[in-house]
């Protein structure tokens, strides 16, 4: 299966902007994916308002989110992957979702761990006299 991630972001920020608050990303600035003004990062992340009134052309793919923003005056097209994301919140209020951390083989580690516990649930348990 692929990544609930992007799907999730998506729902969140329309959850988020339908309830008249401010939506903002988490991004890791250090994936490989993040476009992101390296002034702005600090320890490694950077928060980002996605509020459509701060964006133009904001786009939230499966495997990519693109926008142009002003960061201290100055025009910058951001582009990131979802797997870059680590939470969403609203501003307001600290509501939202914080991701977990995704490695390299994470989607292949959960779907064998997943498939291991099924198998293991159809496996017949075995009993003690």
């Amino acid at each position: 299966m692929t990544s609930n991630r992007p799907y999730l972001i998506r729902a969140l920020y329309e959850w988020i902007a339908d309830n008249g608050l401010t939506p903002h990303l988490v991004v890791n600035a250090n994936h490989p994916s993040a476009q992101v003004p390296e002034d702005f990062v600090e320890d490694g992340r950077i928060v980002l308002n996605v509020a459509l009134q701060a964006v133009q052309g904001l786009q939230m793919g499966n495997d990519l989110i693109t926008f142009s923003a002003r960061f201290g005056g100055r025009p910058f097209a951001v582009q990131i992957s979802p797997q870059a994301v680590q939470g969403i919140y609203a501003r307001e209020n600290g509501h939202g979702m914080i991701f977990p951390d995704e490695g390299e083989n994470a989607d292949q580690a959960a779907e064998e761990g997943i498939e291991t516990t099924a198998q293991e649930e159809a496996e017949p348990k075995p009993t003690r006299p």
